[in-house]
């Protein structure tokens, strides 16, 4: 044999030695023997369950026996440490293939990944995510800050978040909001039971947790604002979900409402902004138990005016700088402006605000609306609301034709919402119907026929899509589908009227300053004319035909 041969032999030796040992290891029953039947998890999840159960109670508050706030703590201390449905050291799950079971995230739903994980999984800096001025902390809070993160990331799971609260999560994150004194520590906190409430069927748990949702609400007076960010998150989905009313009767005290609407008026920091005017958002829409406890001390202090504010700041920042960060915060602004005009007994504040209605117009006429399409289309919603209640508003806009113009334009931004677009063609009604076009000079009518052939594309669009719709209603909803299109044949009629006074007035001086731009609208006229007809014989005849379809 030769001498070269030898090492060849040793590797092979300590290989199939080592081959042993591994197996050795895996069939060692002696060492990690299973859990008994009745200790097995119901529950199917790509993560060892003894991996999230050693991440829990790494969690533990560790000055929570020496803190005065502690008391009641201690059992659910013991529960959690003597918690051993599997047993930990069988726990062998890699960094990465934990952090992989975040992308099994339910449709739909509002959950939070912290950026964290990407710093954990490529070995980057730690500062590079969340906080880059950060202070330092000690070795125990980056190892709890780390688990933390791990299962903030893993509660975006349904069944890692079912586990997470069967090992009682919830008490230990509730024990860490009483005791600990690190921003950090609470905001990671407040992170995880906010991925675990986007699971519907753990909002009871979360409820029923004791002192849970008072600790909550008690971080809305912390000065850090990615914690008031997760506090505000977390409350918004306690206020959407089945358990509202137990979330409203924790924020009905004046001294918290009035702290939430301090946060809205002085936080600089945008995400805040967003999240906290969400807040009310969530509020205004909710169900009337939770406004019969939480819109009269909200109004009581001052929540029209902060958002008409607030509302006229973004509108200036809009107009002077393009800045695509607060279009999301510009967005819901004017959603909350819109929630509020559209609640009866609370909306002639709103409706009554002649500064608001010119920021809702200069909105509309806004040329270029395609980052902003969102904000636009409610917006025409507000001035919808607003009109109803204050009609006289419609003269003044009848002679603004870049409004009316910028109207016909927010058509395609609305075409998956019905009652935007309700909302669209009530407006025009009552615009054109304050039209006189009988009366008015043959200049002025020409502006109308302008703006209305110009923009025939999007009518002709949208007619042809209210048709297709109401056809594919049937004769079930026929009475509320009829009752909508009122405004929509209304403002069709006055349309064809306009239109019908143009083509047969007789001016041959204005006539031929405007032949060249005549010729090239004749055409578009008629279209226009005939696709205006066409809609209206299909709205008369499908509600005869229908009634006939039922009475055989």
């Amino acid at each position: 044999m030769s001498v070269d041969s030898e090492p060849a032999e040793l590797e092979q030796q300590e290989e199939e030695v080592e081959v042993e040992e591994v197996e050795e290891e895996v069939d060692a029953p002696a060492h990690h023997p299973y859990a008994p039947p009745d200790e097995l998890f119901d529950i199917s999840t790509t993560v060892d369950p003894s991996y999230i159960i050693s991440l829990i109670r790494k969690l533990l508050p560790t000055d929570a026996s020496n803190n005065g706030n502690s008391h009641g703590f201690d059992a659910c201390i013991g529960q959690v440490a003597n918690t051993d449905h599997v047993e930990g050291s069988a726990a062998s799950v890699s960094g990465q293939e934990v952090l992989s079971s975040s992308d099994h995230k339910s449709e739909g739903m509002d959950i939070v990944e912290d950026c964290g994980k990407h710093a954990r999984l490529e070995g980057e800096d730690e500062e590079s995510c969340h906080r880059f001025d950060r202070p330092s902390v000690s070795a125990g809070e980056e190892a709890w800050e780390e688990c933390g993160c791990i299962l903030w990331d893993l509660a975006a799971s349904k069944a890692n978040a079912e586990l997470m609260v069967q090992n009682l999560i919830l008490e230990v994150l509730s024990a860490n909001l009483m005791v600990s004194q690190s921003v950090r520590v609470k905001e990671i906190s407040l992170g995880i039971i906010g991925n675990l409430a986007c699971h519907e069927a753990l909002l009871k748990h979360i409820v029923s947790t004791n002192g849970l949702i008072e600790r909550v609400v008690d971080q809305l007076f912390l000065e850090d604002s990615q914690c008031l960010c997760e506090a505000c998150r977390l409350l918004t989905l306690g206020i959407q979900s089945s358990e509202c009313i137990t979330w409203a009767e924790a924020l009905q005290s004046e001294h918290v409402i009035y702290h939430i609407l301090w946060i809205v008026e002085n936080t600089l920091n945008l995400q805040l902004i967003e999240k906290s005017v969400g807040l009310l958002l969530a509020i205004i829409e909710s169900q009337p138990e939770v406004l019969h406890v939480l819109l009269p001390p909200l109004m009581k202090l001052g929540l029209p005016s902060l958002l008409v504010n607030l509302l006229t700041f973004e509108m200036g920042k809009l107009m002077s700088e393009r800045i695509p960060e607060r279009y999301s915060i510009l967005d819901v602004v004017f959603r909350a402006i819109e929630a509020l005009s559209a609640l009866d007994g609370h909306s002639q504040e709103i409706c009554s605000n002649k500064e608001l209605f010119k920021l809702a117009c200069d909105m509309v006429k806004l040329p270029d609306k395609v980052e902003v399409a969102n904000s636009c289309v409610t917006a025409a919603v507000l001035i919808a609301n607003i009109l109803s209640e204050v009609t006289d508003l419609a003269s003044e806009l009848s002679e603004d034709f870049p409004f009316l113009q910028g109207l016909l334009d927010v058509f395609p931004f609305a075409s998956d919402d019905l009652e935007a677009r309700s909302a669209l063609w009530s407006i025009i009604a009552r615009i054109l119907v304050q039209v006189q076009e009988n009366e008015m000079n043959r200049s002025s009518l020409f502006q109308y026929v302008s703006v209305l052939v110009g923009k025939s594309d999007l009518i002709e669009d949208e007619l042809l899509d209210c048709q297709s719709d109401d056809l594919s209603k049937g004769h079930e909803g026929l009475t509320t589908s009829c009752t909508k299109s009122n405004a929509r044949t209304t403002a069709v009629r006055r349309i064809i009227s306009i239109l019908n006074q143009w083509t047969a007035s007789k001016d041959s001086a204005v006539e031929n300053n405007m032949k060249g731009k005549l010729l090239a609208d004749n055409d578009n006229i008629n279209r226009l004319l005939d696709c205006c007809h066409k809609y209206l014989s299909s709205f008369l005849w499908q509600p005869i035909w229908k009634t006939k379809v039922q009475k055989k």
